[in-house]
């Protein structure tokens, strides 16, 4: 009965309901917008424990977890990209393949965790590279070296994550993520400042608060997928054996996404990285209005994943009109998020950065960050309009398999606009904050008249990232 439910769900929006895109938009997005925004939630919180904490904390943990991310990123993007063979499976009804798509991305996963650990060991001289002051170097390999070695746990949970959202079904990754982000807040919060017993860890305390929260989340997924229907459906124990093809086919298309992920990833942390070497005060004002920024990126993410489920689901029953009409759907949805926060940044960003505050500030450094908070928040107000499109056309893009484009785009876009003009503008013409900001601006928009420029050619709706039943070696 369920499996009937969920193939009409599927299958039951079409350009002929055209009211119904809207409902099945946030059907399937709504549960990832709560998933990713509770990840945020845990992000913006750690931080403010931290920045309560002390200025060096607060300073070294966006540098420390973004370098992290970095790396994590790639493998990541890898993982996540199981969601668009799930999807295309599943509008193709071929439902036995999504257990052997699925287990090729454990393996993927399981490898990945083994390499990230072995980052342990280039900490030190990667954050002597930063120039940072003594004292926030030494938090950022702390909170780096914590974060790597159990970021295992996360690519693992993410990639179990793909049998739900592939095939729609939201909910669960949504109630997951809940849990992680109702049992960390409290762990990181009791070992950073050592309350109910535990030890004062300070920012090693918050990585090994979010550490424990992804294997919390890895056993939920794990109890939720391998039972006995899921077996008979999907071949979730069954089919664990390795498929070349389709493990080939996921290096194929997810690497270039990864590559992309990681390259977006990479000129972020490139740009906190620079601005850390103008001053402290500047490094702990952009990481603040980046965690309130976080209040737009990841609710945007969600909505991203949700495209590439849907346009993959559409793709995957040869149905593009389907696909386009849920890209023109979630694009009328977020531009209402998005003018409520672009007000809220203009509007109350005294309110916003006042969260952060710190017990250890002085009235002239918490004057500072304030005063430069409010200028920042105000580029923030303008780049997210464009931020926003740019992550649901590349989420309409990847949907359909276009990753090696959007690979080598971001890619020049990365080192031409943000990484060079940045390195360039602070290293030998002594450019300061609102000059790397600025760059920052540019760089999303260029995201954005790209992305936007590939989406409208077309060449998209006749891709494919699952074979061709013709292809497949029994």
């Amino acid at each position: 009965m369920d499996s009937v439910i969920e193939t009409k769900s599927a299958l039951k929006v079409g350009p002929e309901n055209k009211t119904n895109w809207y409902r099945e938009v946030l059907r399937v997005s709504l549960p990832l917008v709560v998933s990713t925004s509770s990840i945020m939630v845990m992000e913006i919180t750690d931080r403010i424990f931290l920045a309560h904490y002390s200025l060096d904390a607060i300073a070294a943990a966006i540098p420390g977890g973004l370098t992290a991310f970095l790396f994590i990123s790639f493998f990541i993007g890898v993982a996540v990209y199981l969601n668009v063979f799930i999807a295309q499976y599943t509008g193709a009804g071929e439902e036995k393949r999504v257990g052997s798509a699925l287990w090729q991305g454990i393996y993927f996963s399981l490898l990945a965790g083994l390499i990230m650990t072995l980052m342990y060991f280039v900490a030190a001289p990667l954050f002597r590279f930063s120039g940072h002051v003594p004292e926030v170097q030494r938090l950022e390999v702390i909170y780096f070296r914590v974060l790597c070695v159990g970021s295992g746990l996360n690519i693992l949970g993410i990639a179990l994550s793909c049998f739900f959202m592939g095939r729609g079904q939201t909910r669960p990754v949504m109630l997951v993520n809940l849990a992680g982000m109702l049992f960390n807040i409290p762990l990181n919060c009791a070992l950073i400042n050592g309350m109910w017993g535990f030890p004062e860890l300070g920012i090693a305390g918050a990585g090994i608060g979010t550490v424990t929260s992804w294997g919390l989340m890895l056993i939920l997924y794990c109890v939720l997928i391998f039972n006995r229907e899921n077996d008979r459906r999907f071949g979730v124990w069954r089919n664990r054996k390795i498929d070349r093809g389709i493990f080939l086919r996921l290096m194929k298309f997810g690497v270039p996404g990864a590559i992309q992920f990681s390259m977006d990833i990479f000129a972020f942390t490139f740009f906190v990285l620079m601005v850390g070497r103008i001053g402290k005060v500047e490094l702990a004002v952009t990481n603040i209005v980046l965690s309130i920024n976080s209040l737009t990126f990841m609710p945007m993410m969600g909505f991203s994943m949700g495209t590439s489920t849907l346009v993959g689901q559409a793709l995957g029953r040869n149905r593009p009109d389907d696909a386009v009409a849920v890209t023109r759907s979630t694009l009328h949805i977020i531009y209402i998020y998005i003018g409520l926060m672009a007000a809220f940044f203009l509007f109350v960003p005294e309110w916003a950065l006042s969260v952060f505050q710190s017990r250890n500030q002085s009235p002239a450094e918490y004057a500072a960050i304030q005063e430069m908070g409010i200028v920042l928040l105000r580029f923030v107000a303008v780049y997210i309009f464009f931020d926003a499109q740019y992550t649901t056309y590349v989420g309409a893009l990847k949907g359909a398999g276009d990753t090696r484009f959007i690979m080598w785009s971001i890619g020049i876009l990365s080192l031409a606009v943000m990484v060079l003009p940045i390195c360039v503008g602070i290293e030998y013409f002594g450019c300061e904050l609102y000059y790397a900001w600025s760059c920052c601006t540019l760089f999303v928009f260029s995201l954005f008249a790209v992305s936007l420029w590939r989406y409208l050619r077309g060449e998209w709706k006749t891709m494919r990232v699952i074979e061709q039943k013709s292809e497949r070696v029994h």
